[in-house]
This record gives structure tokens, C-alpha cells and sequence, in this order.
């Protein structure tokens, strides 16, 4: 989990030395190190901790403090627990469901750049939780993480663009799309760009190919974030 807002006066290396910690699989050494400066305020502490209670890593798990946790690093602006808190209200989880505070927590996060925010807040006006239902807007923060290579967005998008949910058909779209999330294995993916292939001209394979081709190495791929709603 990146960092975010560290609180004046703390020493940052309590919380470099507990992810190397949890990188090396001690999640006991790293809920040591992370605690205090959590306690203290340390926003990446803070979501670190919720990290480790919602998967029950070097402490016993428990949904209800991980969110705890994550609420507060939210609060203090950390983007990813932002996500998390949204996730989990969205789920339900460790929390009463609130579809209302889950939109209102991905939003934020989303509009800050979280791609898994994006990704949780496109499903939500797709399906009117917590807010309309609007396609548009979801195929707008599809799209979104889509650009910076979020790949189930990615995949979410080229599904969309092969004519289902109301959206129109675009075949070179979805071809585009679902190659740049099948080339990550992204789902079915691939399994769906077949039978788009097949209907297309010679014509949109070429054109489908050239923006394949433009784009940036962000679009190619990142690696997932954590909790989806």
C-alpha cells in the first residue's frame, strides 16, 4: 500500500522497516513496527494495520478492525484505504452495508486517481448503488482505469463495447480493450474477443490494430490493488 500522509514529528523509518518485514512474510515483526506509528497517526500505518486485520496477517482477523483501521487512514487522506472503506461499506463488511458512504468513499478515491475506485465506482452507477444508475458514467470510469491499465477494467470495457448493457456496439473498442486485458489474463478476456474478431472487416482489424499499437505503457497493465466492492 503506497504512501500517503505522515503526521509531523514521526519517524518514517518505523514504517519502512514493517514493510520490509511484511515483505518477507513476518507479519508479526511488521503489526510491531506499524502499530505505534499508527496509534500515533501515521496514515500509511493506519492502513497498513487495516491490512493486516482483514487478512488476518500476524493478528487475529477481523473485518470490524480492519475497517476501524482503514476508516481512519481514509480519513486522514490516504487513497487506497479511501478505496477500502468504500469497498467495505459497499460489501458490507466489517461494517453495515451503506451503499450511500460506499459511493460517497469511492468517489473520492476515484477522482484522486485509485484505478480500483474507479473500477468499484463505474460498478456502482452501472448497477444504481448508492447512486443512479447511469451507463455513461460508468463507461466514463471504465474508461478511466482502463487508460492507466487497470485490467479488469479493461476487460469490464471491452464486454461493455461488445454491445451488452445498453451500450452500442463498438467493435474496434472492444477488440482494443480486450486485448490490452487479455494480454495480462484478464478473465475471459480472449474467450470474448473471438467471436468480435470474426465480425469484423478487414478495415476495423487494421484500425483496431493501430490504436492497440498507440498505446502508452500505462494501458498495457498494473498490478491489482486490493478490496473490490
Amino acid at each position: 500500500m503506497p504512501s500517503s500522509l505522515n503526521p509531523a514529528g514521526l519517524d518514517p523509518a518505523a514504517v519502512k522497516a514493517g514493510y520490509e518485514h511484511y515483505r518477507r512474510g513476518d507479519f508479526a515483526a511488521a503489526y510491531q513496527c506499524w502499530l505505534p506509528a499508527a496509534e500515533a497517526g501515521d496514515a500509511e500505518a493506519q492502513a497498513w494495520i487495516g491490512t493486516l486485520h482483514e487478512c488476518g496477517e500476524g493478528v487475529v482477523q477481523s473485518y470490524a478492525e480492519a475497517f476501524r483501521w482503514y476508516l481512519q487512514s481514509a480519513e486522514a487522506g490516504n487513497i487506497l484505504a479511501q478505496n477500502n472503506v468504500g469497498a467495505m461499506y459497499g460489501m458490507g463488511r466489517g461494517v453495515a452495508r451503506d451503499d450511500l458512504k460506499a459511493a460517497e468513499w469511492l468517489e473520492r478515491a476515484a477522482t484522486q486517481g485509485d484505478t480500483n475506485a474507479m473500477f468499484n465506482l463505474a460498478v456502482f452507477h452501472a448497477k444504481g448503488r448508492g447512486v443512479a444508475v447511469d451507463m455513461a458514467r460508468a463507461v466514463e470510469w471504465y474508461t478511466r482505469a482502463s487508460h492507466l491499465g487497470h485490467a479488469p477494467s479493461q476487460a469490464r470495457l471491452g464486454y461493455l463495447y461488445c454491445g451488452n448493457d445498453g451500450v452500442a456496439k463498438d467493435r474496434i473498442s472492444a477488440f482494443v480493450w480486450l486485448s490490452l486485458a487479455g494480454n495480462h489474463g484478464a478473465g475471459n478476456a480472449l474467450n470474448a474477443l473471438e467471436p468480435i474478431v470474426d465480425q469484423m472487416s478487414v478495415e476495423e482489424k487494421e484500425a483496431a490494430h493501430r490504436r492497440l499499437a498507440a498505446f502508452r505503457p500505462a494501458a498495457i497493465g498494473t498490478s491489482a490493488q486490493r478490496a473490490s466492492a
